[in-house]
């Protein structure tokens, strides 16, 4: 039996939650293995492909601020991530390093669910890898606003994907919020009207507590995803990639609640 060897990249990356939700997968599909945090910059994460592509390692997670170094590191990227220029797994199936973004996969499915497809237009709020694997998941028949402390970026991805720009703290009627930046994570609120006009949560960060703007969502009675299940659900399609394995939401759920 394989004994596999799997591991997060970026920084900061103490807080991650990966380790856990992994070993727990690991446990609910009768597999051995470990997944690991590596603090790492641009040249520990070369290495660490280095590492990949010898055996050393059988997946790999990025996070930020290293999605869009880890495609260009890529030999080979899947469609979805060509598009966007941000990954988050990498494997190496024998010949290349394959680079995919599980962030999409999950944005995908998120834009498409009951809860989430009526809900139009859409605000990106960010321009790093996970706001890009956002703007990359949209259908281009939903109207699309972006919007970021970083206006050359936003700019040039503005013009990438033909959308629209919305000032930084400016809100969008009715519109399904996408936090794509790290707002949340030490308790910070989104700024202005970005949250009190939406009609709908995406909300990436995550922390122990609830995130400020996961709680603004929930007394507001509007439809929400936290960073919590994000994490779960993009670590399920990694876990995929990786063993082959799927592995059921709802019992990753159970099982960490006993971890």
């Amino acid at each position: 039996m394989t004994n596999y060897r799997f591991a997060v990249l970026g920084a900061p990356i103490s807080h991650s939650r990966s380790p856990q939700i992994h070993a727990a997968m690991l446990e609910i599909a009768g597999l051995e293995g470990t997944y690991e945090r590596i603090l790492a910059d641009r040249n520990v994460l070369a290495d660490t492909i280095a590492g990949l592509r010898s055996g050393q390692w059988h997946g790999l997670n990025i996070t930020v601020p290293l999605k869009m170094d880890a495609a260009e590191m890529a030999d080979r990227l899947s469609p979805r991530t060509e598009f966007s220029g941000s990954i988050n797994t990498l494997l190496f199936d024998g010949e290349e390093v394959y680079g995919e973004s599980t962030d999409s996969i999950t944005f995908e499915h998120l834009f498409h669910s009951s809860a989430l497809a009526s809900v139009d237009p859409i605000l990106i709020l960010g321009s790093g890898g996970s706001a890009t694997a956002a703007l990359a998941s949209v259908e281009r028949d939903r109207q699309v606003y972006l919007s970021a402390r970083n206006a050359a970026r936003v700019e040039t991805l503005a013009d990438h994907f033909e959308c629209a720009v919305v000032g930084w703290g400016s809100g969008v009627a009715d519109a399904l919020v996408v936090n794509a930046t790290t707002l949340g994570m030490g308790g910070e609120e989104l700024p202005g009207n970005a949250l009190r006009m939406a009609g709908g949560v995406i909300d990436l960060p995550y922390r122990e507590q609830t995130t400020p703007t996961t709680q603004t969502a929930i007394d507001m009675g509007i439809p929400h995803v936290d960073g919590h299940e994000f994490l779960l659900r993009q670590a399920i399609a990694s876990f995929r990639l990786w063993t082959g394995e799927s592995v059921d939401l709802e019992v990753l759920r159970t099982r960490l609640r006993n971890v």
